[in-house]
This record gives structure tokens, sequence and C-alpha cells, in this order.
């Protein structure tokens, strides 16, 4: 483990000097988790890639000021949960044109009720923009919610109530629709 850190240390030194090489290289190992985010959060592949780019682009222009490899993936999960925020906000002002509908995840599905996966996705999707970071944060990049108040810079409590008040109005929907359906 210190051999890779030493590794994941030299490689964020090469790519600050200007290596060409290292910057790709860091870019390749973190693309995923980035994309990932972007996609939970926006449910449009083609503005994840974007904001994808936009994200290492930034970190392009910000590698003097990241201090280890450890402070650039919670550097790169800041910066993406930000983005998105920004993103979804403008998107609200911009009618969309083309709707990727089934889009592909960068992390392999996992196994379960796809009916049930599907409308659970949805339900996220129409959360307020905070909450439905903080829901992406800790149920798909499975952060801890000391990690998530961190990376949003808000109090732990907001994360936890936040948290809290979303699965309820999940839970709260999901209830009326069984209702819905069974009724």
């Amino acid at each position: 483990m210190r051999l890779a850190n030493q590794s994941a240390d030299r490689l964020l030194r090469s790519a600050a000097r200007g290596d060409q090489g290292a910057f790709a290289e860091l870019v390749r190992q973190h693309q995923s988790m980035v994309f990932s985010i972007a996609w939970h959060f926006l449910r449009d592949r083609d503005t994840a890639e974007e904001l994808a780019q936009e994200v290492f682009l930034h970190l392009y222009r910000c590698l003097d000021a990241i201090e280890s490899p450890g402070h650039l993936v919670q550097w790169l999960r800041k910066v993406t949960g930000h983005r998105c925020i920004d993103q979804s906000r403008r998107a609200r002002y911009r009618p969309r044109v083309g709707l990727d509908h089934a889009p592909e995840p960068s992390v392999a599905a996992r196994i379960g009720d796809p009916l049930l996966s599907g409308l659970l996705q949805r339900l996220i999707s129409e959360l307020p923009d905070k909450p439905r970071m903080i829901v992406v944060l800790r149920y798909q990049e499975e952060l801890e919610p000391m990690e998530i108040a961190e990376l949003m810079d808000i109090p732990l409590g907001t994360v936890k109530s936040s948290l809290h008040r979303a699965l309820a109005l999940l839970r709260g929907r999901m209830e009326r629709l069984q209702r819905g359906v069974i009724q």
C-alpha cells in the first residue's frame, strides 16, 4: 500500500510539473468516479460527459493546489458535486431536447428489481438539487455523512437531516404509488 501511495504521489507531482502522460493517467484513474457522480445526479450521459471534461479541465488548471492523492479524490468529488448542482440550476431555465432514455452507468448494475430501480431513480431525480446530491453521494458513492459534509461545505447535522427528509419523502412517494397500483 505504501508503494502505491508513493507512486500516486509521484504521478501527481509529475502531472503538476506539466507531464501530459501523468495527467492523462490521473484522468484515467478517476474518470469513472467523476462520470458516475455526474450521471447519477444528472441522468443524462452527454451532459455528464461534458461536465466530467469540465471538471478535469479545472483540475488541470489547479494541479498545483492538490496536496496528495487523497486530496485529489476529495477535490474531484467536491468540484463534481458543485458542478452538477450548477448544471441542474442552469437546466431549469433552458428547454431540453433529445433526452437519452437508456443511458449506461459507468458502474456495474446491481442485481435487483429493474422496475423498482427505475421508479426509484425517477423519484430521486425529482428531489431538489442539494438533497439529491446528498443521496447520490451517500448511496451511489457510499460516502459517510461526515465526508459528504466536508465535500459540500455544509454542517454534518444538515447532511443528516437532509438525508432523513429525502428518504422520508422517497418512502412517502413510493407508498402512495404502491397504494395507487394496489387499489
